[in-house]
């Protein structure tokens, strides 16, 4: 790591221009090649899948993507009123000679008769009230390859026939394409509050901004490089955003603890190179072991063996690797250009008239440490009141996938979808397709005598006609729940549709009925999730705890430290059940009404939150740590270790949170989960665990905190974090191989 910092800071330019140039080029390529990002839940293996792609191959023409128009009518005429019909089917007309169109179902065609994608005959698509009225259009290509050029022209062809007595909507997956989410207000938020706090933190400006420079550069490169991965595997539409939230939060964090050892360095008169040199061969050691412990967590994800998955982990797993790389070579070179710059003016003036001055902690950071000291049983119950307290709401998570009916009020799709559901029922926005090859005259009858049954089933609706392919081949129904997608009724309709109703209709026929539709593919997706989760956190933790014991030599250590991991998660998903799940404040924030919990947010909250508390508890235990290899004194050890990092810790957090915060203004409701969510962790693991719960059980467990059986203590490898920096250390009584430790671990 010298050798690194050595050669970045005597060729800074060269170093600073290479960095310029990756950002330049792939921003370039990403520009030229555009963005092709999939929202594929579908488990291959599954129910769903399996209707998904029978249905695919028995209808082709229906393979596409579908939309939905929707009109309302005011009170004083009908959808069947002789306007407002022509209006209507003149844009429908017009809407079917579009580029990319298939075909459209009108309510009006035929009399009323045609089928359409959706099952349902044109009759059932007017309301009994006569004024709500929906047409199906189906895009030739599926959603993943339809293009938002053409969801424009569709939107804007509807709209166009929209009076004062007559709204028209739209809803559907390419309808969502074209309200644009963007993370510019939040990345521009998030930097500007880390600056604030970046300065008030040092003092100077212009190390203020190197933190946010590499940063925005190193981000900046990812954000390219996750467009074109979309070109070689699935990624989901939200990566990038996710990149960038991750990224710009660990990015600043990494480059604010080499400043800070940076600065540290000046003010003991070292010049400047020699400064950086020393800040990223220290420093930067745990920046890398802090971002590799976020990879290989991230990483992760791929024991899941989901596609929808390996893509997310991918891409925020090149965010963090691209945000280390540029935090020990990018920063020295910027560290090396401002020179003394990095101190403030009150700082050089100090250091010219005193000199090198050794640093004690005071203030408030040596207060708050000797308060624990003082009442660590007090405060250790408080803080495990708090996490308790916060952790409830989490025992009613419902983890299911939000639809259009959580979006914004505003937004046409919203608008769309509550029309539908006071006009037809909240199932309409969901229903189910049943899914069957046939083989003969007995699975016909069958099949057609099962929409009998199905209609006479509690919880569904209506039941649309049987439709059949040429011949005999697959052939598909339509059931509409009498409940909303998101429902648990109609999750509970699935299963007992699989369960009991199918298999009973099924018998003595070669049928083999399949359910899919939106909510039995997000079901799907959901079970698989939670099936896998507890292998996947096992791994995580187990993983997390094996790094420590090699980093501390301690049993005690990576054990609390798991249990901190859990009662954050458990703590932060409280609040994100109480925010978007009970709807407190959702409306208010601009995310829309309530709903479930995305499923793929617990996995990728575990992974995220591990690396980030990794990086807490090295940065606050291996002081401690130092210190208790230096004096054997367990209470001098835990002061000391929180009284020198808390400062450092705090402001890390604060960054963190305003960061992730941000992006709660992207508009984009998966985003606004995960910014809340790790907003709500960082909190709770800076500011109730690793400065208040984990020094206050320090205190309580005394020297049992470093205890580690001999033989293992023989046996396990010894890692380094930081090499030392020069200081005499003392030998522990009792434990003689302690003062040959290769290495320290403070940063």
């Amino acid at each position: 790591m010298a050798a690194l910092a050595r050669w970045c800071v005597r060729h800074r330019l060269v170093a600073v221009l290479l960095w310029l140039l990756a950002l330049g080029s792939t921003a370039a390529a990403a520009a030229a090649v555009g963005s092709a990002y999939s929202n594929n839940y579908e488990v291959p293996g599954t129910e769903s899948d399996r209707a998904s792609r029978l249905l695919a191959e028995g209808f082709p023409d229906l393979g596409g993507d579908g939309d939905l128009v929707v009109w309302h009518t005011g009170t004083d005429q009908s959808v069947r009123a002789a306007a407002v019909e022509q209006t209507m089917t003149e844009t429908l007309d017009r809407i079917a000679e579009l580029p990319g169109i298939a075909s459209v179902a009108s309510p009006y065609a035929d009399g009323g008769a045609d089928g359409g994608a959706d099952g349902a005959g044109g009759a059932a698509r007017i309301s009994a009230d006569g004024r709500t009225a929906y047409a199906t259009v189906t895009f030739r290509e599926q959603l993943d390859s339809v293009e938002p050029a053409q969801a424009k022209a569709l939107v804007d062809t509807a709209r166009s026939a929209a009076t004062d007595g007559l709204d028209v909507e739209l809803g559907g997956g390419a309808i969502g394409l074209t309200e644009t989410k963007s993370a510019k207000t939040a990345e521009i938020v998030g930097v500007a509050v880390a600056a604030v706090v970046l300065f008030l933190a040092f003092g100077s400006l212009a190390a203020s901004l190197l933190p946010i420079a590499t940063a925005v550069v190193s981000v900046g490169t990812a954000y390219a490089g996750i467009v074109l991965l979309g070109h070689v595997m699935t990624v989901a539409d939200f990566a990038p955003m996710l990149g960038t939230l991750i990224g710009l939060g660990v990015g600043i964090d990494y480059a604010l603890f080499i400043v800070t050892r940076h600065r540290k360095g000046l003010k003991r008169g070292l010049p400047v190179a020699e400064a950086a040199e020393r800040a990223v061969a220290t420093t930067g050691r745990a920046v890398v072991f802090a971002g590799a412990t976020v990879c290989i967590a991230l990483l992760g994800m791929l024991i899941l063996r989901l596609s929808f998955l390996n893509g997310v982990a991918i891409a925020a797993s090149l965010t963090v690797i691209l945000t280390v790389a540029a935090s020990v070579t990018l920063l020295p070179a910027l560290l090396s250009f401002i020179g003394p710059r990095a101190l403030s003016r009150r700082e050089r003036r100090r250091l010219a008239e005193r000199g090198p001055e050794p640093e004690v902690p005071t203030g408030l950071a040596a207060r708050w440490s000797a308060f624990v000291e003082r009442h660590p049983k007090a405060l250790g119950g408080l803080a495990v009141a708090v996490m308790a307290l916060l952790a409830v709401p989490t025992f009613s998570l419902h983890l299911g996938t939000s639809d259009q009916g959580n979006n914004p009020s505003a937004a046409t799709t919203r608008q769309a979808y509550d029309l539908l559901a006071a006009g037809f029922g909240p199932g309409v926005n969901g229903p189910l397709t049943l899914v069957t090859e046939i083989n003969g005259a007995a699975d016909r009858l069958a099949l057609d005598n099962l929409g009998a049954t199905l209609k006479s089933t509690p919880g569904v609706d209506s039941v649309s006609p049987v439709t059949y392919a040429g011949g005999d081949g697959a052939a598909f129904l339509t059931v509409v729940p009498d409940s909303a997608p998101q429902s648990q009724r109609t999750s509970d309709l699935v299963d007992q549709l699989r369960s009991d109703v199918l298999p009973r209709a099924e018998t003595g026929t070669s049928l083999d009925v399949h359910v899919g539709g939106v909510t039995a593919g997000y079901d799907d997706f959901a079970e698989i999730i939670v099936g896998k989760l507890p292998l996947f956190v096992g791994v995580v933790i187990g993983l997390g705890c094996v790094l420590l014991l090699l980093a501390f030599r301690s049993v005690g250590i990576p054990l609390k430290a798991a249990v901190m991991n859990v009662a954050a998660v458990a703590a932060s998903f409280g609040v994100v059940v109480a925010v978007f799940q009970w709807g407190w404040g959702s409306e208010l924030m601009g995310l829309g009404r309530a709903g479930p919990i995305e499923p793929f947010l617990p996995v990728i909250m575990v992974s995220v939150l591990f690396g980030l508390s990794m990086d807490y508890q090295v940065f606050l235990v291996s002081r401690m740590y130092e210190e208790w290899l230096e004096t054997g004194d367990n209470r001098v050890a835990v002061r000391v270790g929180l009284a020198e990092t808390s400062r450092v810790i705090n402001s890390a957090a604060v960054i963190m949170i305003s960061v992730f915060l941000a992006f709660v203004l992207s508009g984009d409701r998966v985003i606004a989960m995960f910014g809340i969510a790790l907003a709500a962790a960082v909190a709770l693991d800076a500011f109730v665990l690793r400065t208040l719960l984990v020094p206050a059980l320090m205190h309580l467990l005394g020297g049992a905190n470093w205890w580690l059986p001999e033989r293992l203590d023989r046996w396990l490898p010894r890692i380094s974090i930081e090499v030392p920096e020069t200081r005499p250390r003392a030998r522990i009584p009792g434990r003689r191989d302690r003062q040959d430790e290769p290495s320290r671990l403070s940063m």
